[in-house]
C-alpha cells in the first residue's frame, strides 16, 4: 500500500513521459557556466518530490565527476539556491550530503521562512544540516524557535550597573555600589522588532553582526532585470519543449501506434 501511494503520481500520462528520458544532463554542470532553472508551484505541492529527485541525483552526480574526473574538485562551482527549502520534500541524506559537497567546490544555500520548517522535515538531523552551514542570514521574522535560538548564539554583552542608597534618618547616610553583569545582546522581544532594513549575519570565525540590507536598485545590472523593464522578462514558454534528444550511440525503441 505504501509503495502504491508513493508511486501514484506516476499513473498521470505526463508525468510517465518526462521522467522516461533525461535531458538534464546534470553532470555536466560542473563543466562550464550553466544556468538551472528548476520551478514548481508553490501552492499545489504535488509534484514537489521531484525537485527533490533533482536534487538527489545532481549531488551524487557531481560529487562522483569531482572525485572520477576532476581530481576532487569541479574546475566551476556549483551554487544550489533552493527556495521554500521546505515546500519540495525531503531531499535523501541531506545531512551527510552538506558535510562532503563542500569539498567538491559545490555548496547549497537553503532559504526557509523559519527553522520549525527544517525540523519537521528533517527531525534530528536538523542541527546536523544547519552546523554544516558556513553563514546564516536571518532577515527578519516571529517565529518562537528561530528567534530564541539566535539570541542565545549572539551571546552577552557586558553593561555597567550602578546601585544607590540614601538614608535619610536621625543618621543620614549614602552609598554608591558599582558592579558589572551580562545581558542578551538581542533579547528575543528586540529580534522580532528587528528594523525591515536590517539583516544579522553570522559567518563562521566571527561574531553575528547587524548590517543594512542590499538595495538591490543599486546594483549595476538593476536596468537589465523584469523588475525594472516588463520587457526584460524571461519567456519560459520558448524553452520549454519536449522533443527527445538522442546522444551518439544511445540505443532507444520505437513504439509505432
Amino acid at each position: 500500500m505504501s509503495c502504491g501511494a508513493r508511486l501514484a503520481p506516476f499513473d498521470i500520462a505526463e508525468l510517465r513521459e518526462i521522467t522516461s528520458y533525461d535531458e538534464l544532463e546534470l553532470d555536466t554542470l560542473g563543466d562550464r557556466k550553466t544556468a538551472l532553472f528548476l520551478i514548481m508551484s508553490d501552492t499545489d505541492a504535488t509534484f514537489n518530490f521531484l525537485i527533490s529527485m533533482v536534487y538527489s541525483q545532481l549531488f551524487n552526480l557531481l560529487c562522483e565527476k569531482a572525485d572520477d574526473v576532476y581530481g576532487g574538485r569541479l574546475p566551476v562551482h556549483v551554487r544550489c539556491i533552493i527556495d521554500e527549502t521546505a515546500n519540495i520534500g525531503q531531499i535523501p541524506n541531506l545531512e551527510k550530503l552538506v558535510a562532503t559537497i563542500r569539498s567538491r567546490e559545490i555548496s547549497a544555500c537553503l532559504f526557509l521562512q523559519a527553522k520549525s520548517q527544517l525540523k519537521a522535515i528533517y527531525k534530528d538531523n536538523t542541527d546536523t544540516i544547519i552546523g554544516n552551514m558556513d553563514s546564516q542570514l536571518f532577515l527578519g521574522g516571529t517565529e518562537p524557535t528561530t528567534l530564541k535560538d539566535l539570541s542565545q548564539f549572539l551571546g552577552k554583552e557586558t553593561i555597567d550597573m550602578y546601585n544607590t542608597g540614601e538614608n535619610r534618618g536621625n543618621n543620614p547616610s549614602y552609598s554608591m555600589n558599582y558592579q558589572k553583569s551580562g545581558k542578551d545582546l538581542m533579547t528575543v522581544d528586540e529580534i522580532a522588532v528587528m528594523d525591515g532594513d536590517k539583516c544579522i549575519l553570522q559567518l563562521r570565525g566571527v561574531r553575528p553582526f547587524l548590517s543594512d540590507k542590499y538595495d538591490v536598485t543599486q546594483h549595476p545590472l538593476y536596468k537589465e532585470t523584469g523588475e525594472y523593464d516588463e520587457r526584460n522578462k524571461l519567456d519560459i514558454q520558448q524553452f520549454v519543449h519536449q522533443n527527445l534528444k538522442l546522444k551518439k550511440g544511445e540505443m532507444f525503441d520505437v513504439i509505432r501506434i
